[in-house]
C-alpha cells in the first residue's frame, strides 16, 4: 500500500475550508485529520511520501466540462493533441476533462466516439471522458442515444450554429431532448441563430468588412439570446433538463435566469475568456484580433460585470474553457480576407484555475465558489462526484498544492499548449499551482512535470447529480 500525506494546508472544498492534513491511500483520499493532532503526526511518520502545503491551499483537481483536443474545424485540427492538452490542463491545476467526441453526418454515433477514443488512448496525462456531438439527429442515432447513456457518456452537444456542419433544426432538437428525458441524458445546447448569423456574414462580406473584428458583430447579442430563449422552451416542451455551453452575453444569462426563476432545470456555463477578454481584443489591428476568434464571440466590456453576477448568484453554475487551439500562423491566417474562414477557438486549458483564482484576489467569487464552480459543480454536472470535484474520504486523490501569494505573468514563452500565441499574454495574476496528484501520483512537482502520457483513464460517468 501507498501512502501520501498533504500536511499544513488549507483544505478548501466548495462546503468548507480547515486546516488539515490529508492521507492518500492507493489513489484515494483515505482520511483528513487536524494539523498536528496524534493521529496526523502518526500518518507522517509512517507515510511512504510526504508533502509540506504550510501556507498554501490543498484543492481538488480541477475539472474543465468543456474542451476539443484534436478537433477538426475548418479544413484544419485544434493544435493540442490530448498528449500535449492534458498535460497543459494538469500545469494549471486540472486533472480531469471531459472532451468532445463527434459524429461525422451519415455516421453513427459509436464511430464518432471509436474515433475519439483512438485519439486519446494511453496518451492522457490526467483522467478524462467525453460528451457526445450530435450531428445528425435521426431514429438510428436517437436509440444510439440510449446505449451511449448506459455505457457513461451520458450528455449529447446539439447546435443551432453552423448550419451545414453541426446544425440541428428545432425538430430535431426536440427530438433529441424527449429522448434524454427518457434515458436520463443531458442535453448541452450551443445557442445562438447560426441561420440568421450567416445572412449577416455574407452581407458583411459583402460589404467589405472582412476584418476579425466583424467575427464579433454578426454574431449579435440578440442571437444569442434568442436561442438561448428558444431551446430553454424546447426543453420545457419535452420536459428535458437543459445546459447551455458557452454563455457570453448578459442577455442570455437573463434568459437562464428567468428559466432557473420558474425552477427549472436550466444551467449556464460560462469561460474565462468572456470574463476578460472583449471586443476590444477582437479589433486589434493587424489581424490580431483573429487570435481572438471564438463562438459564442468575446462581447463588449459591459457584459463581464453580468457574467460575474450570475456566477455569484449561481445562475451561472460552471466555468469551463472550451479550449480548442489554433495556432496564430497558419491557421488563424487562414481567415486573412474572410473573417469566416478564421478557425473558431481559442487556448486556455491551462489557465482557468488561475484566472478565477484571480477573481477571489478581486473580491468578485469567494474561495469555496472557486471550487465549487471549478471543480465541484462540473463533476456534479457530469456525474463524476464524489470521484471528481471534491476532497472527502473515497474521492479520488487529485489534489492540487496552490500558492496563493505566488505572482506569474500569463505568456505564450512559458505556457504548455501547444499554441504559438497566448489570449492572456502580459496578464499579471496573483496565484500558482505548484504540485499536482492525479490519482495519488504527482504529475506536477513543485513547478516540475513530473506525470506522463498514458497515467490518465478514460472515466465512464453517471447521469447529471445537480437536477432540481
Amino acid at each position: 500500500m501507498s501512502r501520501t500525506v498533504v500536511r499544513g494546508g488549507l483544505v478548501i472544498t466548495a462546503a468548507d475550508e480547515m486546516h488539515a492534513d490529508v492521507l492518500v491511500e492507493n489513489g484515494r483520499i483515505a482520511a483528513l485529520a487536524a494539523h498536528g493532532s496524534p493521529t496526523a503526526e502518526e500518518w507522517r511518520t509512517s507515510a511512504d511520501r510526504d508533502i509540506d502545503a504550510t501556507g498554501k491551499y490543498v484543492i481538488p483537481g480541477g475539472v474543465d466540462a468543456h474542451t476539443h483536443m484534436e478537433l477538426p474545424f475548418g479544413g484544419t485540427f485544434a493544435s493540442d493533441t490530448f498528449e500535449t492538452g492534458t498535460r497543459a490542463a494538469a500545469w494549471g491545476g486540472t486533472t480531469t476533462i471531459v472532451d468532445f467526441a463527434v459524429q461525422s453526418r451519415g455516421q453513427a454515433l459509436r464511430a464518432g466516439l471509436d474515433t475519439w477514443h483512438a485519439k486519446s488512448d494511453a496518451q492522457c496525462a490526467i483522467d478524462y471522458a467525453f460528451h457526445m456531438i450530435l450531428s445528425d439527429v435521426n431514429q438510428h442515432t436517437l436509440k444510439e442515444m440510449d446505449l451511449l447513456v448506459s455505457e457513461g457518456v451520458t450528455s449529447f452537444k446539439l447546435f443551432t450554429a453552423y448550419p451545414g456542419v453541426f446544425y440541428s433544426d428545432d425538430g430535431q432538437i426536440l427530438r433529441a431532448m424527449q429522448r434524454a428525458a427518457g434515458n436520463g441524458g443531458l442535453v448541452m445546447m450551443h445557442a445562438e441563430n447560426g441561420i440568421a448569423i450567416d445572412v449577416l456574414v455574407e452581407q458583411a462580406l459583402a460589404e467589405g468588412r472582412t476584418d476579425p473584428r466583424y467575427h464579433g458583430e454578426v454574431r449579435r447579442v440578440l442571437l444569442e439570446a434568442e436561442a438561448t430563449h428558444r431551446t430553454i422552451q424546447l426543453a420545457r416542451v419535452a420536459g428535458a433538463p437543459l445546459y447551455v455551453v458557452h454563455v457570453s452575453a448578459e442577455e442570455a444569462v437573463a434568459e437562464i435566469t428567468q428559466a432557473r426563476d420558474k425552477g427549472l432545470n436550466v444551467f449556464g456555463e460560462t469561460c474565462p475568456q468572456y470574463l476578460y477578454l472583449s471586443t476590444d481584443n477582437l479589433a486589434e489591428p493587424d489581424f490580431e484580433g483573429a487570435k481572438y476568434v471564438c463562438s459564442t464571440p468575446l462581447r463588449p466590456r459591459e457584459h463581464q460585470e453580468a457574467l460575474w453576477r450570475g456566477l455569484r448568484t449561481n445562475d451561472l453554475q460552471v466555468v469551463s474553457t472550451d479550449h480548442c487551439p489554433f495556432c496564430f500562423r497558419g491557421q488563424k491566417e487562414l481567415g486573412r480576407g474572410d473573417f469566416s474562414k478564421i478557425p473558431n477557438g481559442m487556448p486556455g486549458v491551462e489557465n482557468r484555475m488561475d484566472l478565477l483564482h484571480q477573481g477571489v484576489v478581486e473580491g468578485r467569487i469567494t474561495r469555496r465558489r472557486w471550487i465549487e464552480i471549478a471543480c465541484a459543480t462540473p463533476a456534479r454536472m457530469f456525474g463524476l462526484y464524489p470521484k471528481k470535484g471534491t476532497i472527502a474520504p473515497g474521492s479520488d486523490a487529485d489534489l492540487v498544492i496552490y500558492d496563493p501569494t505566488a505572482e506569474q505573468t500569463i505568456s505564450a514563452e512559458t505556457h504548455h499548449m501547444n499554441v504559438d500565441y497566448s489570449a492572456y499574454e502580459g496578464k499579471q495574476l496573483t496565484g500558482q499551482v505548484e504540485t499536482v496528484l492525479s490519482r495519488g501520483e504527482l504529475v506536477i512537482d513543485r513547478r516540475e512535470f513530473a506525470g506522463r502520457a498514458g497515467h490518465g483513464q478514460y472515466i465512464p460517468r453517471g447521469t447529471c447529480q445537480y437536477l432540481i
